[in-house]
């Protein structure tokens, strides 16, 4: 695996790659690798790709600076996985190389109504800060493919808005694969770290609820009452939950009721201590 640090040595790289025909593969991550991350290299890798892994901890999409100070840091575990993985280049920039006039002078992008619900709501600017990155990371390598995690539903549809806005739709193939989850269900993610031993045990209740939704829709029954059941477990459990929501699939339009012939999926965020979680799984 090649690792580049500067934006023209990896663009030289890449224009090479390009002259031999072969398609390049993006997977954007923020470090602290899981099998989560690998799966996405292994998709690109079955696709024929050049596989190109980004770790980039973007200072611009976290409103609370905790959080952003918290965020784990592996870079040597993570070479270690993507070499194992038969990743062909991680790009690991700076800040100054991504933003080097600052991210306040970056190009700004807006994304409507999926700035207002849900992650949106709960995390003001935390889009607009991914626009800011992923528009620039797109236009320095330039991808056949974009792979990224299904987890992070709403930014899936960010991104996919991003690109649309970019004039990149036809030009990027964007590729959202499934979630990769614990044996509990629990959604694999880099805060996971985060947790004690007990939070831990406790997480996979995220995954059940999600799964009592879904059971509860293929059985008729009212979506209130399901997200009542849930919100109550959680809290007894010890979670501090933000929403257990229904939402259209495509607009994230919040929905009151189960609508059998719209396809609609179920999101949960909640925190357990100082770790703010969130998972979703479609319905239908």
């Amino acid at each position: 695996m090649i690792v580049f640090k500067r934006i023209a040595e990896l663009q030289e790289y890449l224009a090479g790659q390009r002259k031999n025909g072969t398609p390049i593969g993006f997977i954007p991550t923020m470090g602290a690798l899981h099998k989560g991350h690998i799966s996405l290299v292994q998709q690109a890798k079955a696709e024929g790709s050049v596989t190109v892994c980004s770790i980039f901890v973007n200072p611009a999409q976290f409103n609370d600076k905790q959080d952003f100070d918290l965020y784990p840091s592996t870079i040597p575990d993570d070479i270690t996985l993507l070499e194992q993985a038969g990743c062909a280049v991680l790009f690991l920039p700076s800040v100054q190389e991504i933003y080097p006039q600052g991210p306040e002078k970056a190009a700004a992008y807006h994304f409507g109504s999926l700035e207002t619900v849900f992650e949106g709501a709960m995390r003001p600017g935390h889009f607009n800060g991914v626009g800011k990155v992923m528009a620039i990371l797109l236009d320095i390598v330039q991808p056949d493919a974009l792979y990224m995690g299904s987890k992070d539903y709403q930014q899936c549809l960010v991104v996919k808005d991003l690109c649309r806005q970019m004039g990149l739709a036809e030009q990027v193939r964007f590729v959202a694969c499934p979630t990769c989850r614990e044996p509990d269900g629990l959604a694999m993610s880099s805060r996971n770290r985060r947790l004690n031993e007990s939070q831990r045990a406790l997480a996979g209740i995220i995954y059940q609820c999600l799964v009592s939704i879904q059971s509860k829709f293929e059985s008729g029954s009212d979506f209130a009452i399901v997200q009542k059941e849930c919100l109550e477990l959680m809290a007894a459990k010890g979670f501090e939950t933000e929403y257990v929501s229904l939402a259209d699939a495509d607009t994230l339009a919040p929905l009151a009721q189960y609508e059998p012939g719209r396809r609609m999926v179920a999101l949960i965020a909640t925190r357990i201590g100082t770790v703010r979680l969130i998972d979703n799984m479609l319905l239908n």
